[in-house]
C-alpha cells in the first residue's frame, strides 16, 4: 500500500522521520569517499587551455564543466552583451570583436534584440557563425524556451553544449529556459582578466 499523497500546501520538504539525519550523514560520507579528492594535473592543465581557447578564466570554465560533464561547444552572446544596441551602428565595438576573433574550437552565436535584425546583424560582424533573434520581453515561458530550442537545434546543438552571455535578468532566464550549460555574465567574459 502506497503512502497517501500529501494534502494542498505541502511542499515536499524533506522526511521527518526517525534516522533521517543519520541516513543524510551517511550517504553524504560515502559520497565524498567515492569522489576524488583532485583532479589529475594533466586534465587540470587540459581544461586551462579549453578555458583559454574559449576566452573564459578557468574558475568559471570548471564550474561549468563540473556541473554539466560536457564540453562548451557554443559561446550565445546577446546584443547587449555585445555592446550593440542601435539599429544604425549594428557593428560590434573592436575590443569585443577582437576577443570573439580569439575563440577556438567554438561557434560564436548572438540573439539580437530589437531594433536589429539577425541578417544586417550578422552581415556586419562575419566574426559570428549564427545570430538569431532573441526571445521578446513579451514573450511568455513556453514562447521563449520554444525560440531558444529551436535556435540551438537549428545550430546542432544540446542546449548544455552553449554557454550563455548576457548583460540583464532577462537574459540570465535564457540559460533555464534553453537548458544551456551556464550563464556568464557580460563585464566578467569581457574583462581583462578573464
Amino acid at each position: 500500500m502506497s503512502a497517501p499523497l500529501p494534502g494542498i500546501g505541502h511542499n515536499q520538504g524533506p522526511t521527518l522521520e526517525v534516522g533521517h539525519r543519520w541516513r543524510t550523514f551517511q550517504w553524504r560520507r560515502a559520497r565524498e569517499a567515492a569522489m576524488p579528492k583532485t583532479i589529475p594535473l594533466m586534465i587540470v592543465k587540459m581544461r586551462v587551455a579549453r578555458a583559454r581557447e574559449l576566452g573564459m578564466d578557468y574558475k568559471a570554465y570548471a564550474a561549468i564543466r563540473q556541473a554539466t560533464g560536457r564540453d562548451i561547444l557554443a559561446l550565445l552572446f546577446s546584443s547587449n552583451a555585445l555592446h550593440v544596441v542601435r539599429a544604425e551602428t549594428p557593428k560590434i565595438p573592436l575590443p569585443r570583436t577582437t576577443a570573439l576573433d580569439a575563440v577556438q574550437r567554438a561557434r560564436k552565436l548572438a540573439l539580437v534584440h530589437r531594433p536589429l535584425t539577425p541578417d544586417v546583424f550578422h552581415a556586419a560582424n562575419p566574426v559570428l557563425d549564427g545570430t538569431e533573434a532573441a526571445p521578446l520581453f513579451s514573450d511568455s515561458w513556453t514562447e521563449m524556451r520554444g525560440k531558444l530550442g529551436a535556435f540551438a537545434r537549428t545550430e546542432r546543438l544540446a542546449g548544455d553544449q552553449v554557454l550563455i552571455i548576457g548583460d540583464t535578468a532577462r537574459e540570465r532566464d535564457w540559460t533555464v529556459a534553453m537548458q544551456a550549460a551556464g550563464y556568464l555574465d557580460a563585464e566578467r567574459y569581457f574583462s581583462p582578466a578573464g
